[in-house]
Formats: structure tokens, C-alpha cells, sequence
């Protein structure tokens, strides 16, 4: 039985990396880049470095997110990578920081590499979830993770938030001071909060510590050897396909939301402030759907999800008020948490747990991939038709095809797959 401590410790981090996700991924940065960094750049013109930054960002996840899992889990070094990843991102947000005004070309490289440090360390952090709960436990112990990130990121953005419009009151010259001071506040919650799962967590090691070298090399080794494990685990393979639609639609969502208002016409502080709505209505949502995957199975409240985000698009399709807006804020914070959630704790059910940081290397790289693909397709649609509205209609092909592949997948089944595989070859 794992202990309390460790699984506290574990969520922690989720409470520490959220504030990135939150206030720059989401809030702050492509706004401020636009305004203050790029702002005698056409708007044009800096929607293409930004969504060209983002693009690169996720890329280098998708190449790099397998072969790092296969590494730490032959070097049993799933927390130094974390570590390093995590350092990576806190160092590059306080950097945010120092640029200068008008230094576009520095803050998108900055950015890019605080994206990395981020999605990186997301990867081993995934990983440890087998570490910290038992396979009962999968459902609640993940949601408990995603619930403290959406409370953990809202606190401070709401803080930050708060800061910029009375930037006088924290003895900050001007609402840019305020944005650049939330950089350096951010690098220091993700810093402080990262420290609980580096001294409490414990790493189970199915293989004998080897030496960076050693490790490096057996892990590109065995990177199409992994690929090839997860095909012959078919249920495995298949739920991996579902994820990658829907969750492509849940971060078409999350990306291209507050740009879908500012097309319809809506003031960026109403949507700042329907953004802090969603982090505050995600925590209990997120904690609710945990025991409902409980209760009633992982795959199930997945498909709740899926179900809400199709009458979401529909809903937003024909959006006419700012209320409306702030409407679907709370639907989405009541569905994203959980959707996320419920499909960590049913991936990390039907993969080996010797091999969890390989596998959540795919698992990663699929939902990275997704962060290229979804809003790639949006836009393309925009540009074809001239019409936002029907750019985000065409999401709902993301959300309809990976619910169909998902009421094929057969839990029950993927578990005796993973048995036999573990079985066969002596795990």
C-alpha cells in the first residue's frame, strides 16, 4: 500500500506546473507577446511567429517524449529527468522576465524552451502515477492530481490577474510590469511546489541503475522496440488512437478559445476572467469524475466528457453574447479536469507497469501531437471559409471519431493483454 505522503507529494507537482499552463501557456504570454513584445509587428504577422513557436514547442515533445521515457526507465531515473525538466521550465519563465520590449525573437525562444521544461517534466511525472497508487487506486489518485492543478494554477492566475489591474497597489509601475512580475512569480510557485515529489515520492526501479551513457544508448535501442510492444498490445494500441482524436478536440478547445472571442468580437478581460472561471470550476469537477470513474469505469465518464464537449461546439457555433461565453467556461471547467484525468488513470490500467515511462513517452507524444494537429485543421477551415464559426464546427469530427474507436476499446481485455505481455517475458 502506498502511502498517504506519496501520493500528496505526487499531486503536488500538478499544483506546481499548473501555474505554467495557466498563467503563460494560457493567459498571459499571447497576449503580452502581441502587445508589448511584437507589438509593431502586423497581427497578423505575430499570430504566425506564435502559433509557429507553439508548433515547435510540441514537436520537440513528440520526437523527444518517447525516447526520454524509454531512457529513465532503463537508467531508473524518472525523477532526475523530471527534475531536470522541470528546472528547465522555472529557469526559462524567471527569464520571461528580463526581455526586453520588442525583443520578440528572444521571449519565442525563451518561451519554447519553458514549453519544453514543461511538457518534458509532464512525462515522468505521468510516469510515477503506477509508483504512488495502487491499480484501484489509478482513477482517484489522478484526478486528485488534476483537481490540485486546477486550484493551484487559479490561485495564482487569479492573484496575477488581480496584480495587473492594480499593478500601484503591489508597487509595480504599470500593468507591463505587473505581467512580467507574474513570469518571475510563476518560476517560483512551479520552483517551491516542485520539491514535495522530488523528496517524497518513491521511484520503483524495474532495472539495475546504469550510467547516462548506458542509458542513452539502450534507450534509442529500445524506442522501436517499445513502439512494437504497444502494437502487440491491441487495446493499448487502440485507446491510444481514441486519445489522440479527442483529446485533440479538448486542446483545440483550450488553445483557440480565447482567440474564437477575441473573432467574435468579445473584450480579452471577459476572457481572462471566463479562463479563471474554468481553472476554479475544474477542481471539484475534476474530483467528481475520479469517483465516478470509480464507481462506474474510467471509460464511461470519458465518454460523459466527450458527449458534453460535442454540445459545447454546437453551443459555441452559435455564440452570440459575452455570457454565453462565460457559460461554456463553466461546462468546460466541469468536463476538462475529468477527461484528462479518467484517461491518465485508464492508459496507466492497461500498460505495463515496469514500463511506464516508455509507454506514458507515447502516451505524451500522442496528446502533443494532438496540440499540432487540432488547431492546425481550425485554422486551415477559418482560412478556407472566411468563417470562425465553422472552424470551430469542424472540431466535432476530432470528438465523434475518438468516441467511436473508444466504445471499441475493452478494459477487461487489455488488462489480460497486459498480464500475458508481462507474463511472456518475464516482468
Amino acid at each position: 500500500m502506498r502511502s498517504r505522503k506519496q501520493k500528496l507529494s505526487w499531486a503536488m507537482y500538478d499544483w506546481a506546473n499548473s501555474a505554467f499552463a495557466t498563467t503563460v501557456m494560457a493567459g498571459f504570454f499571447p497576449l503580452f507577446f502581441k502587445q508589448y513584445w511584437a507589438g509593431k509587428l502586423e497581427v497578423g504577422e505575430s499570430t504566425f511567429l506564435l502559433g509557429n513557436a507553439n508548433a515547435m514547442a510540441s514537436v520537440l515533445v513528440v520526437v523527444l517524449a518517447p525516447i526520454l521515457g524509454a531512457i529513465a526507465d532503463r537508467g531508473g531515473a524518472k525523477k532526475r529527468f523530471l527534475l531536470f525538466f522541470a528546472m528547465m521550465g522555472v529557469v526559462m519563465t524567471g527569464a520571461l522576465y528580463m526581455v526586453a520590449q520588442g525583443e520578440w525573437g528572444l521571449a519565442l525562444v525563451v518561451y519554447v524552451l519553458a514549453v519544453l521544461g514543461f511538457s518534458g517534466s509532464v512525462v515522468f511525472y505521468d510516469s510515477l502515477l503506477v509508483d504512488v497508487a495502487e491499480e484501484r487506486e489509478l482513477d482517484m489518485v489522478s484526478a486528485i492530481g488534476f483537481s490540485f492543478g486546477y486550484l493551484g494554477g487559479g490561485i495564482l492566475f487569479a492573484f496575477n490577474v488581480i496584480m495587473t489591474l492594480y499593478p500601484q497597489s503591489f508597487g509595480l509601475d504599470d500593468a507591463a510590469h505587473a505581467v512580467r512580475f507574474s513570469f518571475l512569480s510563476v518560476a517560483i510557485w512551479w520552483g517551491v511546489f516542485s520539491v514535495p515529489v522530488m523528496l517524497f515520492v518513491k521511484e520503483n526501479r524495474s532495472h539495475a541503475p546504469m550510467g547516462a551513457l548506458a542509458a542513452v544508448r539502450g534507450g534509442f535501442n529500445q524506442l522501436w522496440a517499445t513502439f512494437l510492444q504497444i502494437r502487440t498490445l491491441k487495446v493499448t494500441f487502440l485507446f491510444l488512437l481514441a486519445y489522440w482524436l479527442y483529446i485533440d478536440g479538448v486542446d483545440t478547445v483550450v488553445r483557440m478559445a480565447v482567440d474564437y472571442g477575441l473573432s467574435l468580437g468579445f473584450d480579452s478581460n471577459h476572457l481572462m476572467l471566463a479562463l479563471l472561471i474554468t481553472q476554479f470550476v475544474g477542481f471539484p469537477a475534476a474530483l467528481v469524475f475520479g469517483k465516478l470513474g470509480e464507481k462506474r469505469g474510467a471509460r464511461q465518464g470519458i465518454m460523459i466528457a466527450i458527449f458534453v464537449y460535442f454540445l459545447v461546439i454546437i453551443w459555441a457555433y452559435q455564440m452570440q453574447h459575452v455570457w454565453e461565453f462565460y457559460a461554456l467556461a463553466v461546462t468546460i471547467g466541469l468536463v476538462q479536469g475529468g477527461i484528462q484525468a479518467l484517461s491518465r488513470s485508464f492508459y496507466a490500467g492497461i500498460i505495463p507497469r515496469t514500463k511506464s515511462g516508455e509507454f506514458f513517452g507515447f502516451y505524451n507524444m500522442m496528446g502533443k501531437f494532438a496540440a499540432v494537429l487540432g488547431p492546425l485543421m481550425m485554422g486551415w477551415v477559418a482560412v478556407i471559409t472566411q468563417s470562425p464559426r465553422i472552424s470551430i464546427l469542424s472540431v466535432l469530427l476530432l470528438f465523434i471519431a475518438g468516441a467511436v474507436l473508444l466504445a471499441l476499446v475493452d478494459e477487461e481485455k487489455g488488462r489480460q493483454q497486459v498480464k500475458a505481455f508481462e507474463a511472456e517475458r518475464g516482468l
